[in-house]
Formats: structure tokens, C-alpha cells, sequence
């Protein structure tokens, strides 16, 4: 079986890519809610190192999503372009979730190319994004970059992946097994052509990034995909009850994207010692369905 192509993001100069971007844009979208603490250094190095210093990133924008802090102002301050999640397609309805937000990061964005990235990081290297869009301009045959990193230890703790080594991975290689050699496919940092994921749904809340991975991979085959070890990533940890309600709605894309029949779009989780939640799985269309995006790109 193929294996997917991996790169490291050392391999890719700034410099270099701006010459192999030409007339392309791209877009950095950072979906955020309530991370006033962290995405201004994100945007501010973004900004700085490649708005400003070399030219390779168009437009950086924060989809902010019903924050209750200052994320939206310091945002902006520091160059972001910042849309809040209500003003874009509020025909949809305008509840939080990640992949909501994803969504609509692709209908206020501009660029030719879009990269995410979490809003949530300590110690961000603009290098994320170069080594995420390495493939994309290098590779025409690759239409979609995962980001993958070590996560260390914080304070005694282990450093995450909890739901990524314990369920998505070994989903992926029971049902999706051209998958199983993704590092990190629960990744918030990827990259993608907006020719391939304005054609793709979102799934909402957190089954989106493994939702456009697996769509991603029907679309263009294992040819068109790419992974990029972007170093070390550092953010903060979940808690159980947290992860509880990713873990369900990543297994139910996961699920569902094998032909799974008659998996419910709502279920009550019950958390022993943080009460039930309920969690209901839906998706929002392709983004090229969206009459308001066809009159924007038309």
C-alpha cells in the first residue's frame, strides 16, 4: 500500500516560496473563542515575519467565535482581519463549534490557498505555516497538508494526543487504513487548495478535522495528500470531560465516512463525574453550495 508523503518544515525557506507562490493567495484563518491570551502572538508573528518581512501570507484572519474575552481586539491589533462568526451565512444559524467556525473561515477568506491553525498555541513558530505550505506550492499533485509535532510534557503531565493515540488512530487503521500512517490526524494545523475544500462539507464541532481528512482522501486519493512534521506544539491540555465529547463526535465521523448506517445525529453522554452532556452531530454544505459564496467567487 502507498504510503502518505511526509516532509519536515525545515525543508521549506520562506523565500523560496514566495517565488513558487506567484499570483496565488493565502490565506491564514485562525478559528478562536476566548484566546485573547495567545492569538495575538499569532497573528503578530504571522504578521511579522510573513506579511511584512517576506511576502507570503495575503490576509490573516480570525473567525472569532462568540468569545466572551478580548480576543477580537487583540486580533486586530496585532493584524489580524477579524469576522465574527454571527455576520457570516447567519442563514446557517449561528451556533458555536469548531467546525462551524472552520466553515466559515472559508466563506469570509480570500485566499487561493488556506491555511489553519489553532488559535490556542504557546510559543508559535511562523514555521508552521512555511512548512504547511511547503506541498502545496512545491507539489502540484498535493491538495491537502496535515501538520503532525511532538507534544512534551507540561508540568508533569503528559502532553496531549489522548484521543488521537487512543481512538483515532486505531479507527483509522481498523476502517480507514490507507490513514494509518497520519501521525496526527486530530491536527488543527493544516493546509489545504480552496479549489478542493470549498467542494467538501464541514463537520460540525470537532469531527471537522478528521471529517476533511477522510473527505480529502475520497476526493483526491492518498496521491493528493501530504503530512509535515512541524516540531514541537504547545497548547493547553483538556480535560477528560472535555475530550469525552470530541472523542464522540470524531468516532461518529469516523464511523459514518465507513458507511456506517443509522448513526444517531444526537446522543447523551453521560460523564460520571462531570454529569451528561448531549452531543448532536451535524454538517454544514460544501461552501460552493452556499449562494453567497457563488456571488463572491463568481
Amino acid at each position: 500500500m502507498a504510503a502518505v508523503r511526509t516532509f519536515h518544515h525545515a525543508g521549506f525557506a520562506a523565500d523560496d516560496l514566495v517565488a513558487a507562490k506567484g499570483s496565488r493567495r493565502v490565506s491564514v484563518c485562525l478559528p478562536a473563542r476566548d484566546e485573547a491570551a495567545t492569538v495575538g502572538e499569532i497573528v503578530a508573528a504571522v504578521h511579522r515575519t510573513l506579511v511584512i518581512g517576506t511576502p507570503l501570507v495575503d490576509e490573516i484572519l480570525v473567525l472569532d467565535d462568540h468569545s466572551t474575552d478580548a480576543t477580537a481586539q487583540v486580533a486586530a491589533g496585532a493584524g489580524a482581519r477579524v469576522v465574527g462568526a454571527g455576520d457570516v451565512a447567519p442563514e446557517f444559524g449561528d451556533e458555536p463549534g469548531k467546525g462551524q467556525a472552520l466553515w466559515k473561515t472559508v466563506l469570509a477568506s480570500t485566499g487561493d490557498l488556506i491555511v489553519w491553525c489553532d488559535a490556542d498555541l504557546r510559543d508559535f513558530d511562523p514555521a508552521f505555516i512555511t512548512g504547511l505550505l511547503g506541498p502545496l506550492l512545491t507539489e502540484p499533485e498535493i491538495q491537502f497538508v496535515k501538520g503532525f509535532y511532538e507534544r512534551p510534557e507540561t508540568r508533569g503531565r503528559p502532553g496531549g494526543g489522548r484521543v488521537t493515540e487512543l481512538l483515532a488512530r486505531p479507527a483509522l487503521a481498523l476502517l480507514h487504513p490507507a490513514l494509518a500512517a497520519m501521525v496526527q490526524p486530530l491536527s488543527g494545523e493544516y493546509a489545504a487548495r480552496r479549489s478542493l475544500v470549498e467542494g467538501l462539507p464541514f463537520v460540525e464541532g470537532y469531527g471537522v478535522d478528521i471529517g476533511l481528512l477522510l473527505d480529502a482522501l475520497a476526493a483526491v486519493g492518498l496521491k493528493g495528500l501530504a503530512q509535515v512534521d512541524l516540531g514541537a506544539r504547545f497548547h493547553r491540555n483538556r480535560s477528560l470531560a472535555e475530550l469525552s465529547i470530541q472523542a464522540t463526535e470524531v468516532l461518529h465521523t469516523i464511523l459514518d465516512r465507513a458507511g456506517v448506517v443509522d448513526l444517531p445525529d444526537a446522543v447523551v453522554l453521560d460523564r460520571p463525574a462531570a454529569g451528561p452532556a448531549r452531543v448532536r452531530i451535524g454538517e454544514r454544505p460544501a461552501p460552493c453550495s452556499v449562494d453567497t459564496y457563488q456571488r463572491r467567487t463568481a
